[in-house]
């Protein structure tokens, strides 16, 4: 406690004296990546055809990487069907598999009935992540980028119902 109280005391008298300029330096510490290592991308479908994620540009967009043996990317998946069929038409939903075959994502995405967009990364799977400011390339890896382009936000761990529908709120603003 003792090595916690300056810190506490330097974070309350910051706040009190500096107010929402140290409240935006500290926002500003950890910025958003860009969404053009994505659009840039081109992954494959899991037919394993080519297939250039720019044409998901002026969408907002709920970007999900996963893995089949990933155990909370397998649990967050129900929440993310569900969460496209609320927005449908609104809101796309796509699942960016960190797999090396086609073939086995789409036995995969079949048994777990992923009705949305999935792709397989195979060996750009791991870049794009650490380009989308994922740097330990951990899964599950959840980024919401808005219609002009923008991520909004970020998560890195297991998504939930009051995640996907806080983004909602964001992504639906503009």
């Amino acid at each position: 406690m003792r090595k916690l109280f300056p810190a506490l005391v330097f974070a309350l008298f910051s706040t009190l004296t500096l107010g929402p300029a140290f409240v935006s330096v500290v926002a500003a510490a950890e910025e958003l990546p860009s969404s053009a290592p994505l659009f840039a991308a081109t992954l494959s479908d899991l037919d394993d055809k080519p297939v250039a994620l720019e044409r998901y540009k002026g969408k907002p967009l709920v970007v999900n990487f996963w893995a089949r043996w990933c155990g909370p990317c397998r649990a967050e998946i129900p929440e993310l069907i569900k969460f496209r069929a609320a927005h449908k038409g609104k809101i796309e939903v796509l699942g960016i598999g960190i797999e090396d075959k086609a073939e086995s994502a789409k036995d995969f995405a079949k048994a777990y009935e992923m009705d949305y967009p999935v792709f397989v990364a195979k060996e750009k799977g791991i870049p794009l992540m650490q380009a989308m400011a994922n740097t330990k390339a951990g899964l599950p890896f959840t980024v919401f980028i808005d219609r002009n382009g923008q991520v909004i936000q970020k998560k890195l761990g297991l998504i939930k119902k009051a995640d996907l529908d806080a983004a909602a709120v964001l992504l639906l603003k503009n």
